[in-house]
C-alpha cells in the first residue's frame, strides 16, 4: 500500500493537491477535519467524546482523534493507501499511526512536507478568508497563532519521520499544476 501524510501549516495547500492525488494514485484522503466533522454530525461515541472536550474549550485527546482515524481506515480495506492530511499533529501521533499500520502489517511510504514561508501562508488565508466563511482565516493574529502552534508543536513529526529517510520537502509556492509536478515526480520516485 502507498501510504502518505501530506504535511505542511495551514493554508500550505494539503487539500488542494489531496484531491489530485486522489484521483492519480486511488488513494483514500483522510483529513482530521472531515473525521471530526463526520463524527460528531453523526452522533456517534466518538464524535460525543470529541464535543464535550470542544465544549469545554479543550483540546480532543490523542486516543480519541486515533480512533476517528482508526475506523476510517477500517472501514475501507480495500483502498490502494491513503493520504493523511492534519494528522499526525505530533510525536506521540506519529508513532500512535504507525504502531496502527504495523498491526495492519503496513507502514508509512513517506511523510510530504509542502514549504511556504510564513508570509505567503498569511496571504493565503487571508485571501482564503473572503470566501471560506472561516473567522480564524480573517483575523491575522489568528493565523499568526496557528503557525506558530505549526512551527512549535506539528513541525517536529518531520524529523521525527526524517530520521527513518520517510521525510521529504518540495517548494509548495506556484502554480497548482506546477506544485502537483512537484508532488508526483516525488511520489513516483518512491513507487
Amino acid at each position: 500500500m502507498t501510504n502518505l501524510i501530506l504535511f505542511g501549516p495551514p493554508g500550505s495547500g494539503k487539500g488542494t493537491q489531496a484531491s489530485k492525488l486522489v484521483e492519480k494514485y486511488g488513494l483514500l484522503h483522510i483529513s482530521t477535519g472531515d473525521l471530526f466533522r463526520y463524527e460528531m454530525g453523526n452522533d456517534t461515541e466518538l464524535g460525543q467524546l470529541a464535543k464535550s472536550y470542544i465544549a469545554k474549550g479543550e483540546l480532543v485527546p490523542d486516543e480519541v482523534t486515533i480512533g476517528m482515524l482508526k475506523n476510517k481506515v477500517n472501514a475501507n480495506p480495500d483502498v490502494s493507501g491513503y493520504i493523511f492530511d492534519g494528522f499526525p499533529r505530533t510525536i506521540a501521533q506519529a508513532e500512535a499511526l504507525d504502531a496502527f499500520l504495523v498491526e495492519k502489517e503496513d507502514d508509512i511510504t513517506a511523510l510530504i512536507a509542502l514549504d511556504v514561508d510564513d508570509e505567503e501562508i498569511v496571504g493565503r488565508l487571508l485571501n482564503r478568508g473572503k470566501t471560506s466563511g472561516r473567522a480564524d482565516d480573517n483575523d491575522e493574529s489568528i493565523i499568526r497563532n496557528r503557525i506558530e502552534v505549526y512551527n512549535n508543536e506539528t513541525s517536529p513529526v518531520f524529523d521525527f519521520y526524517n530520521k527513518v529517510d520517510k521525510a521529504f520537502k518540495i517548494e509548495g509556492v506556484g502554480g497548482i499544476e506546477e506544485i502537483y509536478g512537484r508532488l508526483t515526480q516525488t511520489i513516483d520516485g518512491l513507487l
